[in-house]
């Protein structure tokens, strides 16, 4: 196998109910129900909707043991509906919940950010490594016993780390960084390994998808160096809705997967959950067509890291390239284009210079390239990302630093599943530290939509913001508002303020710490009460639901962002 051949990370095989993940296995799509844990009829009903979108396994909230111990009737009753489809208890702050649920699901998901912890508070804490030693054997002393109550059962547990509920003491030793929630995961593992527990699968998520990829990445090295092959489960956290939830989702997760890398995945977007599982498909599916590709000859060039990559380093030719943000190319300037995505450069009205180049071609022999050209690479391999990636770095090792413009055309499919997979193609080498503009094409999309999608998948890269962007949990059973109608609101009232964002979370589990990153949030504080927060400050406490979008944009008006 070649750098850039598509080839499965090596995981354990883990039982999950009798259907295994990671090993050999397919990669399992799943997703979590989003009614109350104790509306058993409810949680049946949705639960089943899911199974039969293709749910292989299905998530519910277990806030107290009276909610872990519902989810076993709710299985009950599933199995006597002919479903056997594993159930999984999702648990935070409360490890009585968690003990609960072991003989009622499949699996139960722990966060270490608030197992033994308490929850986030954003506190400093310093210790001294003494002190951080004898924290250590508090966590190992607590989550032990768990662990082996969960073996004695045939349970699996899933580890799953969010980068907006990491500890205090974490935070105090690593800070808000992709090392902590490595860390973060490795301390539990460590301890699943001390008493030979190895049905365990790890998530590590956050809604910043250069945070989520990096910090995937690290953990496999990290795992690498310990000689752990716990399978890994990818998701990206309050990815939104509609299409720039599922272009977030498929930057992160498919980054990851055309890279080998994931074994189950969940997309999480604030729509019904079986809304999710098409995608979740979709992007499994187009990675897996990689696997029977032929071989691709190449590798790193040299000083590149695959973990932490740098950009690519290129010499400006116009407004492409060098310093400049990466640009959206588009063929016809004739053509209708919104006024909010319209592309910075067009083909046939340029005074620029493109020369067309294809990726297999390239490989072969690296054509003389004038220092005033623009590549407009292109690629027709069935793992398109990986040819793409091989020719950058034969681009790099030639000493090639004219800039690159990525040229991905996705005829005879969907308009979803042209927006999947240029979102999967274009944000892998994104994050890969490559493209110095996107140029899509599909005959499924006008080319307004396709200029949409480039910088949707730019700003969901983080290299360029050029809309309002939302932080948007998918809901659960925690939830105390309609998430769907309030986001709905929100971007009514907010979309035009352009480079914001706005966190809208169903409740404190993941709010304040996700939201970190966003501008303002909209976070549930009570049954009909909502918070209001100016990055990570609770600014107003316990407003009516029904006022709450109003005072939002009183207060994104007060701070002088509202332009």
């Amino acid at each position: 196998m070649g750098v850039f051949d598509y080839k499965r990370r090596r995981s354990d095989d883990v039982n999950v109910g009798g259907v295994h993940l990671g090993g050999d296995n397919a990669v399992r799509i799943q997703s979590m129900a989003n009614t109350s844990t104790m509306d058993t009829d409810g949680s049946v009903s949705q639960a089943l909707r899911m199974a039969s979108a293709g749910a292989e396994y299905i998530r519910f909230t277990a806030q107290g043991v009276r909610e872990a111990e519902n989810i076993g009737e709710i299985r009950r009753r599933m199995r006597a509906a002919g479903c056997d489809v594993p159930l999984v208890a999702d648990i935070h702050f409360n490890p009585r919940a968690a003990y609960a649920a072991v003989p009622n699901v499949e699996k139960v998901r722990i966060n270490p950010g608030n197992f033994v912890d308490p929850g986030r508070t954003f506190r400093k804490i310093d210790y001294t490594d003494e002190e951080y030693r004898a924290e250590l054997e508090r966590v190992e002393s607590a989550v032990e016993p768990f662990v082996l109550e969960c073996k004695r059962h045939g349970t699996a547990i899933r580890i799953g780390v969010n980068h907006g509920s990491l500890s205090d003491r974490i935070m105090s030793r690593y800070g808000d960084t992709p090392a902590g929630m490595v860390e973060s995961a490795m301390e539990f593992l460590r301890v699943c390994r001390k008493v030979d527990f190895g049905n365990v699968v790890i998530s590590i998520k956050a809604s910043n998808v250069v945070v989520m990829v990096e910090t995937v990445r690290r953990l496999v090295k990290a795992m690498d160096a310990e000689d752990m092959h716990y399978p890994l489960h990818l998701g990206v956290t309050e990815a939104g809705d509609g299409e720039d939830g599922r272009v977030k989702s498929a930057v992160g997760i498919g980054t990851l997967l055309a890279e080998g890398v994931g074994d189950t995945i969940r997309v999480s977007l604030s729509e019904d959950p079986e809304c999710e599982l098409p995608v979740a498909r979709a992007l499994v599916d187009y990675v897996a067509t990689c696997a029977d590709a032929r071989h691709i000859e190449g590798g790193y060039a040299e000083g590149y890291d695959p973990v932490m990559p740098d950009r690519r380093v290129t010499v400006a030719v116009g407004n492409i390239g060098g310093r400049n943000v990466p640009v959206v190319v588009a063929e016809d300037c004739g053509a209708a284009y919104p006024s909010d995505c319209k592309p910075d450069v067009f083909l046939n009205d340029s005074h620029l210079k493109f020369r067309a180049v294809d990726a297999s071609e390239l490989l072969c022999n690296v054509p003389e390239i004038a220092p005033d050209e623009i590549i407009l690479l292109s690629s027709r391999h069935a793992n398109r990302s990986g040819e793409l990636k091989a020719a950058f770095h034969k681009l790099m090792s030639a000493g090639v630093g004219n800039p690159v413009v990525v040229s991905v055309r996705y005829d005879g499919v969907s308009a979803d599943e042209a927006v999947i997979r240029a979102s999967v193609d274009c944000g892998s080498l994104l994050m890969s530290g490559f493209a110095d503009g996107l140029m899509i094409e599909s005959d499924a999309l006008t080319p307004g939509q396709s200029a949409r999608l480039a910088f949707g998948i730019l700003q969901s890269a983080r290299l360029r913001i050029t809309r309002t962007e939302y932080v948007a949990c998918p809901g659960c059973g925690r939830t105390l508002f309609d998430l769907q109608t309030t986001l709905a609101r929100v971007k009514e009232a907010t979309s035009h303020l352009k480079g914001l964002k706005i966190g809208v979370m169903g409740c404190i589990v993941n709010g304040p710490g996700e939201m970190a990153d966003a501008d303002y949030g909209y976070v549930g504080a009570g049954v009909g009460k909502i918070s209001l927060y100016k990055g990570k400050e609770c600014v107003e406490k316990n407003i009516p639901a029904e006022e709450a979008v109003e005072r939002l944009v009183e207060l994104i008006k007060r701070e002088g962002d509202w332009k």
